[in-house]
């Protein structure tokens, strides 16, 4: 069985790979019952969202862990992937301004992965 901090870690990998940008994890455990973990990142392009969440997706099913839901694929400047325990809000920049995660959930704790 895979931890929601491991699921964290397999995404934030895949989106690197894929040149995502502004990569953000939040630890949302002690905040909300949503999730144990918020991962933000940023696309350049509306084709690069759908490949991110694609990866996403890909890289979470090798891990046996499918999304419950996805919200805005084809809408083109937010992707919510909600695989239970860890959401992925992938954003065209505009839209990451605008709804400001990191100002909404600003008491989470912000999460290094990097290696």
């Amino acid at each position: 069985m895979i931890t929601p901090k491991e699921m964290a870690q397999a995404v934030v990998k895949a989106l690197d790979g894929k040149k995502g940008q502004d990569i953000c994890v939040m630890e949302t455990t002690a905040l909300t019952t949503l999730a144990d973990y918020f991962v933000l990142c940023t696309a350049s392009s509306t084709t690069h969202l759908k490949t991110l969440s694609d990866e996403t997706e890909k890289a979470l099913k090798e891990l046996g862990e499918m999304p419950h839901h996805i919200e805005g694929y084809r809408s083109g400047s937010w992707v919510l992937l909600d695989f239970g325990c860890l959401i992925v809000h992938l954003f065209l920049e505009e839209a990451r301004d605008f709804y400001g995660l990191e100002r909404l959930w600003s008491d989470a704790k912000q999460v290094n992965f990097s290696e």
